[in-house]
This record gives C-alpha cells, sequence and structure tokens, in this order.
C-alpha cells in the first residue's frame, strides 16, 4: 500500500506490470508517494486512470501525509518550488539544443574510427582516436540520462526509443538495466540499501555495504552523530561516511501503519 494525493492504493499485484520496475514501488511500501508520482509521471491524467482500479480507500481526517521524520514545512516550500519551476517553462526542452548534443556525438564517434582508419595505428593517431571516443562515449552517457527521464521529448515513447538508439546501439548497454537501477536512485536518493549508486563493494571500495554499516552500528552513536554536527568541515566529512548506513536508515523511515477510511 502507498498513497497518492491523500489517497491509499494497493499496488500489490500492479508492482510486477509497473513499467518502472516492482522494486520502485516497494520503496514506497506504507509511505506518500505524491512527490515521487508527480515527478515521474509526464502524463498524470494518463497514468490516473490505471490508478482507479487500485484505490482503496483515503487517509483518515487526522493521519499525516508524510513520515514523521520530514518536516511539513520543507516539502511545502519544494512543491512550491517545483510549480514555479513549471510555470516559468524552465522544464521546456529545448529541441535544437539536442539535435546538435545528438550530432556531434555521432561526429565524434566517427571522427574516432575514421582517424585509426587512415592514419593507421601509430602512436599519435591511436590517441587522438581514443580521445575522441572517449568523449564520444562519456557524452552519450550524459545524453541517454537525458532520455531516460523522458526530458528531451514530450511523448516518453519517443524519448524511449532513442535512448536504445544511443546506449543500446552506440554504447553497447542495455537501457533496460540502466533505468532499472536509476529509476530507484532517483525514488529513495542516497537511501542506503534503497538507492543503487550507494551499494559499493566492500572489496573494490573501503567504504562498502559491510564496513559502512559495522562502522556506523559499532562506532557511531546516536549522540555521536549530533556532536559531529560541531566538528571542522573535513572532519565532518569523514565522519558522515563512516556513519552512512545510520544515518540513511534513519532518513528512510517508513509509517508502519495507516489509517484509512473506506471508499463509498
Amino acid at each position: 500500500w502507498l498513497v497518492i494525493d491523500r489517497k491509499v492504493y494497493d499496488v500489490s499485484r500492479f508492482s510486477r506490470q509497473h513499467p518502472g520496475g516492482s522494486r520502485v514501488l516497494s520503496h514506497y511500501a506504507g509511505q506518500d508517494a505524491t512527490d515521487a508520482f508527480v515527478a515521474f509521471h509526464n502524463d498524470k491524467s494518463l497514468v490516473k486512470k490505471y490508478l482507479r482500479s487500485l484505490l482503496i480507500g483515503e487517509l483518515a481526517p487526522d493521519q499525516p501525509s508524510f513520515e514523521s521524520n520530514k518536516k511539513q514545512s520543507l516539502m511545502e516550500d519544494f512543491r512550491e518550488l517545483r510549480c514555479t519551476v513549471e510555470q516559468m517553462g524552465l522544464l521546456r526542452p529545448n529541441y535544437f539544443f539536442f539535435f546538435l548534443i545528438f550530432l556531434h556525438l555521432l561526429v565524434l564517434d566517427a571522427a574516432s574510427w575514421l582517424v585509426v582508419w587512415y592514419f593507421g595505428i601509430s602512436l599519435v593517431p591511436f590517441l587522438a582516436g581514443m580521445a575522441f571516443f572517449t568523449i564520444a562515449q562519456i557524452q552519450m552517457g550524459w545524453f541517454q540520462h537525458d532520455l531516460g527521464h523522458c526530458s528531451v521529448f514530450r511523448k516518453p515513447r519517443w524519448n524511449r526509443l532513442m535512448q536504445i538508439v544511443v546506449i543500446n546501439v552506440l554504447k553497447g548497454l542495455p537501457a533496460s538495466w540502466w533505468n532499472h537501477l536509476h529509476n530507484q536512485h532517483h525514488a529513495k536518493p542516497n537511501c542506503f540499501r534503497k538507492d543503487p549508486d550507494l551499494n559499493m563493494h566492500p572489496i573494490l571500495f573501503s567504504l562498502g555495504r559491510t564496513l559502512s554499516m559495522e562502522v556506523s552500528t559499532g562506532v557511531a552513536g546516536e549522540a555521536e552523530i549530533f556532536r559531529a554536527e560541531s566538528l571542522p568541515l573535513p572532519h565532518y566529512n569523514i565522519f558522515s561516511f563512516f556513519s552512512l548506513e545510520r544515518r540513511r536508515r534513519s532518513s528512510c523511515l517508513t509509517i508502519t501503519s495507516i489509517s484509512i477510511s473506506s471508499v463509498s
């Protein structure tokens, strides 16, 4: 169950068919998902048609629609800021800009192979071709990032199609894999165990999942976290890394129960 605009929906079965993946919905189980719903869905009128069959009730009048660990004033400020940004048209894409981005990516990618093909694999042509190819691949990653967010075209279908061309064909990576992970990242940014970007492997990173959990639970207590606010900036940054797991868990508490009133 999750809450959108104070309405409670049962998405247990629908989660398997959810285009954004079932794990994104599970991260909001027992929570208010209004802001995430608004951020992820451009055509809200179309999506709300599917929500009708999932509606099971509404929040009771005395039941808050946000978690106890979140500030209502901060959430209201954020929503007001988002409305202002939309009204100013800052989220409307510039098609000519993205066309030039895609064009220069194709030019760099083609140049990387043509340099090696025409001048051979001696040191200078090889380094030049490698530089062109590296820049093109990195920029393709950012371009497909905008496509994955459906920020280039108005219709999500065109964004998905273009994303497949860029990341699948030109980069050799599956778009579905990237979307699956990145949707979770934006659904629960910086929430340990929910944001895949924070699930660092303990062997490759000294502050991976196992170490950060053991250090934070064994060393960093609640009193130490509050006391760390007075630490100098360099020391605080180090301290915040060691207390990552505890801080993430405290910021991602879920509502254990939801009071709902039946819908007539």
